[in-house]
Order: structure tokens, then sequence, then C-alpha cells
């Protein structure tokens, strides 16, 4: 379903991605750090929609539907070493900072900073290109609007 995307992805030297393209990636990645855990809860997929239905000004019903496209395009994604290193040639810087941040948001969405999850992020952030400092900042922000 997703070939072209992943194709377009994984060339050696991948052009922007369209608007389009750009949210299925992106949001992908939402997908991938909510299952690192093994438990892709219920309150992870609602804090998905929020971030994509904020980030892309979408219904509830708009944000579902793109986050379980999202979901079967993670499924079919390569390792994620590989689909975050296409994504940040393909993503200007700003989105990946964005990204990361909606990224903390559903690590943190369950109110538990698993061990699997915090990995993953010390992992995604310099592979998308984005500097420790603004990974660190990003987590800090969502989790001064946690309280």
């Amino acid at each position: 379903m997703f070939g072209d995307l992943i194709r377009k992805l994984t060339q050696p030297a991948p052009a922007p991605l369209a608007s389009g393209d750009a949210r299925l990636a992106l949001g992908a990645l939402l997908v991938r750090i909510a299952r690192a855990d093994g438990d892709y809860a219920t309150d992870e997929q609602v804090r998905i929609d929020k971030v994509l239905a904020g980030r892309y000004a979408l219904s509830p019903f708009e944000a579902a539907a793109l986050r379980r496209d999202c979901e079967a395009l993670e499924a079919e994604a390569p390792d994620t070493v590989r689909f975050t290193r296409a994504i940040k040639d393909a993503v200007a810087y700003e989105d990946r900072v964005a990204v990361i941040e909606a990224m903390w948001d559903v690590v943190l969405a369950d109110g538990i900073r698993d061990a699997e999850e915090d990995s993953l992020m010390r992992m995604i952030a310099p592979l998308l290109g984005v500097a420790d400092q603004d990974s660190a900042l990003a987590r800090q922000r969502v989790e001064a609007r946690r309280g």
C-alpha cells in the first residue's frame, strides 16, 4: 500500500516529501514510538490523534483516519535507522524538531517514561539530525504543558 512512499524515502538521495507523504512519514514515527514498549495503549492513540489534528488542522475523524494510515505505514516501514535518516533528508529541520516534541508528547501520554521509549527517543533524535539540546527542550516543553 505504501510501497511508493517507502521507495521515495529509501532512495540514496530522497527528494523533499509532498505534504501528504510528510504527514504519513512523521505520523508513522509517532506510532513507532508509541509501540516501542510493546503496549500501544488507547491513551497513546488518542494523543497521536490530538497531535495530528493540531498539527494539520484536522477534525477528530480525519486525525483518526490519518493515524490508521500511519499505523499501516509504520508496519511496512524499514528499520528505524533507515526510516529516520530518510525523513531527515526529506523534511525541514523545524518540522523535525516539532516531530520530536510530538513524540515526547506521545511518550509521556501514559504518564510513564518507559525505558524502551526513552531509549528509542535517544536514538531517533540524532538520526533525525535534531540536536540533543533541542530534543531536551522539546521534552521540557511537553512536561511543562502537562504540569
